[in-house]
């Protein structure tokens, strides 16, 4: 099924539900390694699309869910603008070729390196428009910032991957893009030390939006990348003290030409520096000062990259391998993003809710999804 308009879509999920007929959801097809478990008839939402306002002045844009991110982001680059969250694209890490949409970005909450800065793709958005289990239209939140009503519904529907309803249409407040940017590059750390670097130069008064830490490959040395954007005198003044903070660590330069640093960022963004890697990806959430000691307890087969100064680290080990039995000790998440289908049946796609948040997601499914037809076994 790909509906074409929302009252098409609400029109086919109501017969489904009539019918018990279970639905697969599915946008562009960029994640759809991420679908493991989940079965029922292909409903793509790619028929819903385009860019139904856009406010520079008010630092808005509304869209329908299976619009393109990219014409998202080519439609406010011609403005100056961007998302904030920087969504990161999973073509790499899954070997697909479709293209990503903005109502995926939001049911899976899709957040990229400046999240320590700008939030989640939650906390940037402002409002939805959905189908529920039973083919109603429910609307919630807003069209600009100002109207705030409803953000409690507008959040639960960002990671809900499409269990509590199909989305339809999103709003998002957005933001300029800065005039200049520069990052500064600590060489030849390793997990502990570059997660002490993170950590100095987050707590350091100098508005970094990104601190990521590369461990050594074959053919380059271990990177621990620290950016900064904004006003360019700024930019050269924050990186420079930066510079001076971390001299401490190791060899310390500024890299400052804007296509090099984009480059980098996106690597960072799509977690490349694991995607290539033989065997399952997870992507594993903790405290900042645990990146590190995760690291030790995975061992030398396992391949890394941290972000969001250490509390995201993307993982690839051997097939088979359960991250979270190795988390001794460590508080945390991790989701099983690449594996075989034996594994992410046997291991499960994510981290097991404790029973009374289980009990609050059951309960929210059935109320959303009171048939069992939307992405059934999405969550486990």
């Amino acid at each position: 099924m790909k509906p074409k308009s929302e009252q098409e879509l609400a029109d086919a999920v109501k017969a489904s539900a009539a019918k018990g007929t279970r639905l697969q959801i599915r946008g562009g097809g960029s994640r759809v390694g991420l679908g493991h478990g989940v079965t029922g008839e292909l409903l793509d939402t790619t028929g819903l699309k385009g860019v139904s306002l856009y406010e520079p002045g008010a630092l808005t844009i509304v869209a329908a869910a299976g619009t393109p991110l990219e014409t998202i982001e080519k439609t406010l680059a011609k403005e100056g603008q961007r998302l904030p969250f920087e969504p990161m694209d999973h073509r790499a890490l899954y070997g697909t070729n479709g293209k990503s949409t903005i109502g995926g970005v939001v049911a899976a909450n899709i957040s990229g390196p400046r999240r320590i800065q700008a939030g989640a793709c939650r906390d940037s958005l402002i409002g939805v428009r959905f189908v529920d289990g039973d083919g109603t239209i429910i609307k919630n939140g807003g069209r600009v910032m100002k109207n705030v009503t409803g953000y409690d519904l507008v959040k639960l529907m960002a990671g809900s991957h499409g269990t509590l309803g199909v989305l339809t249409e999103v709003a998002f407040k957005v933001l300029p893009m800065p005039e200049a940017g520069a990052t500064v590059v600590v060489e030849g750390l390793d997990n502990e030390k570059a997660g002490a670097a993170m950590s100095t130069a987050l707590t350091a008064p100098y508005d970094v939006n990104g601190a990521a830490h590369l461990p050594a490959s074959a053919d380059q040395s271990a990177r621990t990348c620290i950016r900064v954007e904004g006003f360019d005198g700024s930019v050269k003044y924050r990186s420079g003290q930066l510079k001076e903070l971390l001299g401490s660590f190791g060899d310390v330069s500024i890299e400052a030409e804007q296509a090099r640093c984009a480059k980098l960022w996106q690597q960072i963004r799509d977690a490349e520096a694991v995607a290539a890697g033989e065997g399952d990806i997870w992507r594993v959430s903790v405290k900042p000062s645990d990146g590190a000691k995760l690291a030790v307890l995975l061992g030398d087969k396992a391949q890394l990259q941290f972000d969001w100064g250490g509390g995201l680290v993307w993982v690839c080990v051997p097939e088979g391998t359960d991250v979270r039995a190795s988390m001794n000790g460590i508080d945390g998440h991790a989701t099983l993003i690449r594996s075989s289908e034996p594994t992410a049946k046997q291991l499960g796609v994510f981290q097991p809710e404790p029973a009374p948040l289980a009990k609050i997601s059951a309960g929210l499914r059935s109320r959303f999804d009171p048939h069992g037809i939307l992405n059934p076994g999405r969550m486990g």
